[in-house]
């Protein structure tokens, strides 16, 4: 399979997801706007989200997918089901504990996770009851996060690509056609989360069956595979969750700051989730999977190129991706979420968050090329480490920088954080050896940097005053923006072009 050709695929289900992601928002946006009831429904949902982040997505599938590969390369058939069947059979046990004691403890974990609510019993009692209904979503979206391992590790990339986007689809029925018969209306919205995770669950289960590999859930607490994931689990939840821990405790300094800021940091973060998912996200994705097969065959060349490659793809797509992302941020958030109850203050701070955020985009995305290079290996002490000292850094950052900044200090806490994760992440590379450089970086580097300052000039002058965006119909606003955007990657692309870069230069085969 050639992995260029797959990240256009994973990017492109991800794409689809996002703009469903955007369109959820914006019915969000327009039926809710940023008060009480978002704020609480922003709390409530960034918990069993952070523990998706954490278990599922992040130290579950670099600890499980390593493990599966080696089976399937070195043990054969029974014994990678035998693996799936268990790992599977006790993961839903532990998940099934897990949520029975979120539910029972929904006042205890809002009073911790936004402690400033408890000033206001309207928003505390709110924010409790949405905590209750959203919480099981962490049971459905593990075992989700299970399949996507299998189907990835079998290159079924597509399909786990394309199930987020079935989450949006439910926000959006209930937010459109379903809050009305909630008490508050804002009900809708955790039930909707509820409803998702079912769903997601459903559109994958097939596809396993078709590989055979539908997991018939078993226990053995004696199994080494098993004990191998566990082992890898629990250290991995700082490596590959790190931004996302320190997410949380952004709410817990938010929640001291005036009404809105938690809701203003979440679409910040929305928008700075379109270029992580589809360049990050996307490639984690692809390169997890062969790096460890590239170990498992014992090909340390091979995995050197293969991390340079992902390097060079990540360089080339997320500078551009910040810079639109900091240049474009008023007419972005016009354009989608500057309708009903969000005001023309809730587009300005919104802005302030996300240019903050662009300023950590290539950190946060380079994290998540460069973890999978020990993930792969199963090495997790070495990520743990740096996690754990870029977590400090990035709460010492906060205190710095929440007072003469608010909620966008914050912002950029985070991605000031992330860069130093991925510098300390690419700096023990080197030394372990694990990672070469190959020829030609600093021509490479030169040539984005024109194309990005060719990009820039056109998105500076084609953007023009924040005031002609929030003074303009929503209509004009998409087809404005639309042009903007294809402007700047035809600036951008045709730039590398000029220079020398080719479609075919990219193209890499699986391992």
């Amino acid at each position: 399979m050639n992995l260029l050709k797959a990240l256009a695929t994973v990017s492109s289900m991800t794409l689809v997801s996002r703009v469903l992601g955007f369109v959820r928002d914006t019915v969000i946006a327009r039926a809710f706007g940023a008060g009480v009831a978002t704020d609480a429904f922003f709390v409530a949902f960034k918990i069993p989200n952070l523990l998706r982040r954490l278990f599922a997505e992040g130290a579950f599938a670099q600890a499980f997918v390593p493990i599966l590969a080696e089976y399937k390369e070195r043990r054969g058939e029974a014994d990678t089901r035998a693996l799936v069947d268990r790992v599977s059979g006790l993961l839903a046990l532990a998940l099934f504990v897990v949520t029975l004691l979120g539910v029972l403890a929904a006042p205890f974990i809002v009073q911790i996770s936004a402690p400033g609510f408890s000033a206001d019993a309207q928003k505390f009692e709110l924010t409790t009851g949405l905590l209750r209904v959203t919480f099981p979503y962490i049971f459905f979206i593990s075992l989700v996060s299970l399949a996507g391992g299998i189907l990835n590790t079998y290159s079924k990339f597509s399909v786990p690509a394309l199930t987020p986007a079935l989450l949006n689809i439910s926000f959006i029925v209930f937010t459109l056609w379903l809050a009305p018969y909630f008490d508050p209306p804002v009900m809708a919205l955790g039930w909707a989360v509820f409803c998702g995770g079912v769903l997601q669950l459903a559109f994958q289960v097939p596809h396993l069956h078709r590989l055979g590999l539908l997991p018939r859930f078993k226990l053995d607490f004696g199994n080494e595979g098993v004990w191998r994931v566990i082992r890898q689990m629990g250290p991995a939840v700082f490596g590959v969750s790190i931004s996302q821990i320190s997410l949380l405790i952004n709410t817990i300094f938010a929640s001291f700051l005036v009404t809105g800021s938690v809701s203003w940091l979440y679409y910040a973060d929305r928008l700075m989730e379109f270029p992580t998912g589809m360049l990050g996200v996307a490639l984690s994705t692809i390169l997890l999977p062969s790096l460890a097969k590239h170990y498992a065959d014992e090909s340390p060349q091979e995995y050197a190129k293969l991390l340079d490659w992902g390097l060079r793809l990540t360089l080339m797509l997320a500078l551009p991706s910040a810079v639109a992302l900091a240049l474009l941020a008023v007419p972005l958030i016009t354009t989608l979420f500057h309708y009903g109850e969000f005001s023309v203050t809730d587009v300005m701070m919104t802005r302030n968050a996300l240019i903050a955020y662009s300023a950590g985009l290539l950190g946060l995305i380079l994290v998540k090329v460069l973890a999978p290079g020990f993930y792969a290996r199963q090495n997790i002490r070495t990520p743990v480490k740096i996690a754990l000292i870029s977590l400090g850094a990035t709460q010492a950052m906060n205190l710095l920088f929440m007072w003469p900044l608010k909620h966008a200090g914050l912002a950029l806490s985070i991605g000031l954080g992330a860069c130093l994760n991925a510098g300390l992440l690419y700096r023990q590379l080197r030394v372990h050896g694990i990672y070469t450089p190959q020829p030609g970086w600093i021509v490479f580097a030169a040539k984005i940097g024109i194309a990005i300052v060719a990009m820039g000039l056109c998105l500076w002058f084609g953007a023009g005053r924040a005031d002609s965006w929030l003074a303009a119909r929503a209509a004009a606003r998409v087809l404005r923006l639309g042009g903007l955007v294809l402007v700047g990657v035809i600036a951008y692309f045709a730039t590398l072009w000029l220079l020398g870069f080719r479609v075919r230069d990219f193209a890499r085969r699986a391992a």
